[in-house]
């Protein structure tokens, strides 16, 4: 954990009390060479700063503030420890309060340009902070003092603590009234909840490493990321993703939309700040491989999926002179891969019989039995009958997505026609299961 210089302490303070604090927290840092470090009994606290990098920019546009340890030989001490050793509350309070005013006043140093400072606090800190309106209101023109705007500085609060304290909200309302960013951190790890992220409507949602590590294995989970973020863009809130290390991470991190990236691939952390109008070259790098990879891809997708569009468009002719589906849609149903063919009204619902091909029959599965059963069902807010019917006599193609016929992965090649005053949307699905698995 690093942190920020708002926060919290027990009681209301008054302001004798609220400077003798602030003498205190200073009383404890120095500078050096224009870096500040602070002492905490023999161990030495400074601050290292890992670039925040803008997919879309290309560019860093903000440093999370993290606190390095060393003690009197000058050993690398693990910060883990140091805030494991706290003894309890107040002592907590103080190390949270110490290591940020470290880390504000070295980003202040050298901060020129607008970027933004993120920094962890603890949670319960974060909570108790609205018990310090004063000294809150101290430290926010102090910062101010320093050139550190509240609308640059952003709190990282792990995910989870909204679960544990209904007062969350009361500190969330406070740094909203204050100009600062929330950040919830963490989040994708253990029980996150969408509800709170509507709810409390943060800038910025940090997905978990764990979430990535998952999605390297797995192109379903990998799908489903996709997805997280674009629930959150929905939110309003902009997607980090933290913990990336590699080219191939990376990949996927641009193929899910996300916003904002940090981690070892893009830079560590490190006591300088990266100019923030310097263009990163691995993003660049990232870019170019991201073109590549879509030329090809779309290339190959289309050679694949151009034989069923032509096929299903060849059969709109035969339909409208009144040939039966099987027949008309001979061609489509002997292309490799194809499934069946069905008809929908122009409310969704089937039209007649589906036409399967040989390889498309589906064996029947208990599992999905109901769905086989239920009778009179309507289609209309399927992707492959909405864009049809918005686009009438062009050849529409779905993404991947979940069959209830067969349960099998497959996409949908669709259009819609008119048939004597009656508008029908044709639809073929095509097995894509062998592209996509697991």
């Amino acid at each position: 954990m690093s942190n920020s210089k708002l926060d919290a302490g027990p009681q209301l303070a008054p302001v004798d009390e609220v400077e003798q604090t602030l003498k205190a927290l200073y009383a404890s840092i120095q500078e050096e060479d224009g870096r500040w470090w602070a002492r905490q009994g023999e161990l030495r606290l400074s601050s290292a700063f890992q670039p925040i990098y803008s997919f879309p920019h290309a560019r860093p546009v903000g440093f999370e503030a993290l606190v390095r340890v060393h003690d009197a030989q000058g050993r690398p001490v693990s910060p883990i420890s140091l805030f494991e050793g706290v003894q309890d509350f107040e002592q907590q309070v103080w190390l949270d309060r110490l290591c940020r005013l470290v880390h504000v006043h070295n980003f202040c140093a050298q901060a020129s340009e607008d970027c933004w400072l993120f920094l962890n606090i603890h949670p319960a800190v974060f909570i108790h902070s609205t018990q310090q309106a004063k000294l809150l209101r101290r430290a926010v023109d102090l910062l101010q003092s320093l050139g550190m705007p509240m609308h640059r500085l952003v709190l990282e609060v792990t995910e989870d603590v909204m679960a544990q304290d209904q007062s969350f909200e009361a500190a969330v309302g406070w740094a909203r009234e204050v100009g600062c960013l929330l950040a919830l951190d963490d989040f994708g790890a253990g029980h996150s909840n969408f509800d709170r992220v509507w709810r409390l409507r943060p800038e910025i949602v940090k997905l978990d490493r764990s979430l990535l590590r998952r999605a390297m294995q797995s192109p379903r989970i990998a799908r489903m990321m996709t997805q997280v973020v674009s629930l959150l863009h929905e939110c309003g809130s902009l997607a980090l993703l933290e913990g990336v290390e590699s080219d191939e991470e990376a990949q996927l991190a641009l193929d899910a939309d996300i916003d904002l990236v940090q981690g070892y691939a893009f830079g560590r952390p490190q006591p300088e700040l990266v100019p923030v109008r310097q263009t990163s070259p691995e993003i660049a790098g990232v870019w170019r491989l991201f073109d590549q990879r879509v030329r090809t891809l779309r290339l190959s997708y289309q050679e694949r999926v151009a034989p069923f569009r032509t096929a299903l468009s060849l059969a709109l002719q035969p339909l409208q002179q009144g040939q039966g589906l099987e027949l008309a849609c001979e061609a489509f149903l002997r292309q490799t891969g194809a499934l069946m063919v069905y008809r929908l009204d122009g409310e969704g619902r089937a039209v007649g019989d589906i036409a399967y091909s040989e390889a498309g029959r589906p064996q029947p599965i208990e599992r999905f039995a109901p769905l086989e059963r239920a009778g009179d069902a309507r289609w209309a807010r399927r992707p492959y009958f909405r864009r049809a019917v918005d686009q009438v006599g062009e050849i529409q193609v779905t993404r991947p997505y979940l069959s209830l016929f067969g349960a099998r992965l497959c996409i949908t090649v669709s259009v819609a026609y008119w048939l004597q005053g009656q508008l029908q949307v044709l639809c073929g699905d095509v097995d894509w299961s062998d592209r996509d698995a697991d």
